[in-house]
């Protein structure tokens, strides 16, 4: 069994892949029901079901490329159940615009699997 922090890790480069395929549907079983996630602007979206909609919204732009997430460093609690990750990421589109930031995300363990809890970008450039 994989170490939580290369699980995340792992997790983090597969939830990449599926971004650039553009398949929000694949993407639902890596987070918790109740996700918060605020985006590089600072609009909150709740739930897992309303961020598979605004993936699925990004990847109907044709211009839309993928956004990357690099992982810099992943720490656990105490218990072993809940993690944070930070790193940066870049969204990129075919007509050259590119946004880029740093983000966090929590990360909590259930039956098993590392799932998303939370995220937050920040938009630095773009």
């Amino acid at each position: 069994m994989p170490l939580p922090e290369d699980a995340i890790r792992a997790k983090r480069k597969l939830t990449n892949r599926l971004i650039a395929s553009h398949d929000a549907p694949r993407l639902r079983p890596h987070l918790t029901d109740d996700i918060l996630l605020i985006v590089g602007d600072g609009e909150l979206i709740s739930g897992a079901n309303a961020v598979i909609a605004a993936f699925a919204g990004q990847f109907a732009d044709p211009a839309f490329i993928a956004y990357v997430r690099t992982t810099q460093t992943v720490e656990l609690d105490a218990r072993g159940g809940r993690a944070a990750e930070s790193g940066r990421w870049v969204g990129a589109w075919k007509d050259g615009v590119e946004m880029s930031g740093v983000y966090l995300a929590a990360w909590r363990e259930s039956r098993g699997q590392w799932l998303l809890e939370r995220e937050l970008y920040v938009t630095l450039k773009g």
